[in-house]
């Protein structure tokens, strides 16, 4: 009985041992299984990782433009506003009326081919609220030489063309006085016409027609005063022809800068100001000496 007790003790001891080692091998198995841990961790990075953010929505900036030189000069900002997420749409405008009514009523969101004096008088007469919020360029008047080469050489009733409209006329005779050739009315300013001259050492005649007809009488006249904007039509370069210019810090060029318009309320507008800035920047700058000869200037 002994025998047997001991034998059946012997073989109760080797099953036990054998369990124990299989439960070591499962739980050996269990922690070392790859799936599971390759699994755990892609779902700890995924939790741990910062959301992406989604990208700025494309805001659209309508503008009206003339085609020259203001078009142009708005194509070369239009990259710098994409980077920033406007996306500058330029219509181009032939005529100085649908500009300003598209504006007023929406159409678009901002013109670009007007200065101070033709605004406000726009909206004096339109019932408009429109406003001038950066000016950019101005288009100078010059003194071009037609059968007289310089102003020193104008000899006794030399002959002048000037346009006959109150404003290109006043700009025209400012730039005269300016270089001494004749004297004005004090306070006369803008408004100035060849009534208001009081000193006229060289006895200057003047041919007064229409402001786009200034150019066509270079033939005709001893000098003329164009403005820039004609000047570059008829194929001048103020800076290589004219023999006088406005100054960029004059009255005249103050107040016949070309201006950056929007509706009353808008003027502050973020994509607004972020194409002011773009426009008055140094590359633009270079763009529009490099670009126009003189006949369209910078007055940022």
């Amino acid at each position: 009985m002994k025998k047997i007790f001991a034998l059946i003790l012997a073989l109760a001891l080797a099953l036990g041992l054998v369990a124990c080692g299989g439960n070591n091998t499962t739980a050996d198995e269990q922690t070392n299984e790859p799936a599971a841990a390759t699994e755990d961790n892609t779902t700890a990075e995924t939790e741990d990782e910062a959301p992406v953010d989604e990208p700025a929505e494309t805001v659209t900036l309508k503008v009206a433009a003339s085609p020259v030189p203001h078009a142009e000069i708005l194509a070369q900002v239009k990259d710098v506003l994409a980077a920033e997420g406007i996306d500058l749409v330029v219509t181009e405008y032939t005529d100085y009326v649908v500009p300003n009514t598209a504006v007023e009523e929406g159409d678009e969101d901002v013109n670009y081919f007007q200065h101070a004096p033709y605004l406000n008088q726009f909206n004096e007469e339109n019932g408009t609220h429109l406003v001038g919020v950066a000016a950019i360029h101005y288009e100078p008047f010059g003194i071009y030489p037609c059968l007289t080469a310089s102003l020193d050489e104008l000899k006794d009733g030399a002959l002048v063309a000037v346009p006959n409209d109150v404003t290109n006329e006043a700009r025209a005779l400012l730039l005269l006085a300016d270089n001494g050739l004749i004297t004005l009315a004090d306070g006369v300013g803008l408004n100035a016409t060849t009534n208001d001259i009081v000193e006229n050492p060289k006895n200057l005649q003047f041919i007064e027609v229409e402001a786009a007809a200034v150019a066509n009488l270079t033939s005709e006249v001893d000098i003329a005063a164009i403005n820039g904007n004609y000047a570059l039509d008829a194929g001048f370069s103020s800076a290589a022809d004219a023999i006088a210019i406005e100054d960029p810090n004059s009255e005249a060029a103050q107040t016949y800068a070309n201006l950056i318009v929007v509706k009353e309320g808008n003027e502050e507008n973020p994509a607004v100001l972020a194409l002011v800035e773009a426009l008055q920047s140094e590359e633009v700058r270079q763009y529009i000496n490099d670009t126009y000869e003189g006949n369209v200037l910078p007055i940022f």
